[in-house]
């Protein structure tokens, strides 16, 4: 089957390397999404070991669409009996892009009514009782032809459940593990970030060091599935255990806020990695190091939410200065949507990748080798 993975703009070829390391077929990036061909077994693997995509739908089929009776005949012949029990709850959702069906809503309603007629008329009941496990339905409608899918993930991939509660502005998960993979940190140099807030990044920092699967510690919508046997769960379980590493590692996270800091350190035990990371109160104004090599991946407040625009600047100034202290070895990246970033850091970035944090449009930041 054709398994699809949605991710955030700029972490397609991230996702596309963690699927071929998990010996996936047939994997393919375009906009947003990687397409692989898997089993069910590889709904398991990919929802436990995924770090950067945000989750794991399974491909039923796809339809033209130029019109709704288009969108109900071919919602319609999609064999939904083979996938939703008679009690499974099906609700829907999904999207539209330059397509003559551009309202959602409307869309929803006929995705929904189609594929209740089918599994009406199979299950012999004129009102289905939705009363059992879910099994959401997820379109996509594209230049007029529909895709159908079944997510497998339930909540995203980004909760990975170690964060009980956040600060403001917290980072997803998915995204900090994107940012500790382009600085090619692998556990080997210190790693720090001095703007750690709740502590995201050095966590995903300490899972990437020790090989730890970010999803071992939460369960996914598809294990309450019936035609998807529990034993598929474990495996994969064991597999990703199986591959762990047990080192001693240098990670630093640092906040001048002393209540994040102590959340910081809540969260890492939660993710059963507080024994890899060193969180403490500090400025990162002053932030030294004198290692030879080293990682520094950070993301600072930038100016919208969390403080003024002129005191984001004075604060990327002061940050900069203590940047170009570090040794020359060390690679550092920062992710900000501050557009005048490397005018107030005071230097030019060696190279730049457009992202997003949510719905925020960012740049981030690399400098060094």
């Amino acid at each position: 089957m054709t398994l699809t993975v949605p991710c955030l703009f700029g972490l397609e070829s991230l996702v596309a390397d963690e699927m071929k390391r998990l010996n996936l077929r047939e994997v393919r990036a375009e906009n947003g999404r990687v397409h692989c061909q898997g089993t069910m077994a590889d709904i398991a693997r990919l929802n436990v070991n995924l770090r950067c995509g945000a989750r794991v739908l399974m491909e039923l089929g796809s339809c033209p669409a130029l019109d709704f009776e288009a969108l109900f005949q071919g919602v319609y012949a999609l064999p939904w009996e083979n996938y939703i029990p008679k009690d499974g709850e099906f609700p829907v959702k999904g999207y539209t892009i330059n397509s003559q069906l551009h309202s959602v809503p409307a869309c929803q309603a006929i995705v929904k009514k189609a594929s209740a007629k089918r599994l009406g008329e199979k299950y012999g009941f004129e009102t289905l009782p939705e009363t059992g496990s879910r099994y959401q339905i997820q379109f996509s409608i594209v230049k007029d032809v529909a895709t159908l899918y079944l997510d497998t993930s339930g909540e995203g991939l980004y909760k990975r459940g170690y964060r009980a509660q956040g600060v403001v502005a917290p980072l997803r998960e998915t995204l900090a593990a994107a940012l500790v993979t382009l600085s090619r940190y692998r556990g080997k140099d210190p790693f720090c970030d001095p703007f750690c807030g709740s502590g995201t990044i050095p966590i995903e920092a300490a899972l990437i060091a020790k090989n730890r699967a970010p999803g071992l510690d939460r369960s996914f919508s598809a294990q309450k599935w019936k035609n998807m046997d529990t034993k598929l769960w474990l495996e994969a379980g064991d597999e990703a255990m199986d591959k762990e590493f047990h080192g001693t590692y240098d990670i630093w996270g640092g906040d001048i806020d002393p209540e994040a800091v102590a959340l910081a350190k809540h969260n890492a035990e939660l993710a059963g990695v507080e024994d890899c990371i060193r969180f403490e109160v500090a400025d990162a104004g002053k932030f030294h190091r004198d290692s030879e090599y080293g990682q520094l991946v950070t993301n600072p407040p930038y100016g919208e939410r969390l403080m003024e625009h002129a005191e984001a600047e004075e604060l990327y100034r002061i940050f900069g200065l203590a940047c170009r202290e570090l040794p020359p070895k060390w690679r550092v990246l920062v992710l900000s949507s501050h557009t005048e970033f490397e005018r107030t850091f005071g230097k030019q970035a060696d190279k730049k990748r457009k992202l997003y944090n949510g719905m925020l449009k960012c740049d981030l930041f690399m400098y060094g080798k």
